[in-house]
């Protein structure tokens, strides 16, 4: 069973994958823009799947790190439709490590994503209402 260290993820689990050597500096840190990138694919997949369509990232909010990845770590993104506008959407991410050969679930990061909703010429569309 998991244990949360840090209360419980905020959204729907989105992605998750394992963080690897690759991913890695020198002293076994995680690149925090490889974070912010699974969490730029996971907001893409919820967004678009909101959005019936094509998404693009306009905008990521104010993010600071609060714990390491290493590597070994399982990286699990939860995001949060938060809002609707006509042709936008917030979500709200989360970024949590589940430790290696471990029940133990930090987050990691956590920040809000602005998501364009985008027509087959790639100018901004409408954002259906929800079925």
């Amino acid at each position: 069973m998991v244990h949360y260290a840090d209360g419980k993820p905020l959204g729907d689990l989105t992605l998750r994958t394992l963080a690897m050597p690759s991913d890695a500096n020198a002293a076994g840190d995680i690149f925090g823009g490889w974070v912010m990138a699974q969490m730029d694919l996971a907001c893409g997949i919820r967004a678009a799947e909101r959005a019936k369509g094509r998404v693009v990232t306009a905008a990521v909010k104010e993010m600071s790190f609060a714990k390491p990845m290493k590597i070994g770590d399982t990286l699990c993104i939860y995001t949060h439709v938060e809002r609707v506008g006509r042709t936008s959407m917030t979500l709200k991410v989360e970024a949590w490590a589940q430790r290696y050969l471990s029940d133990l679930m930090e987050k990691v990061t956590h920040a809000d994503f602005v998501m364009v909703a985008l027509d087959g010429e790639g100018k901004p569309k409408p954002v259906p209402a929800e079925s």
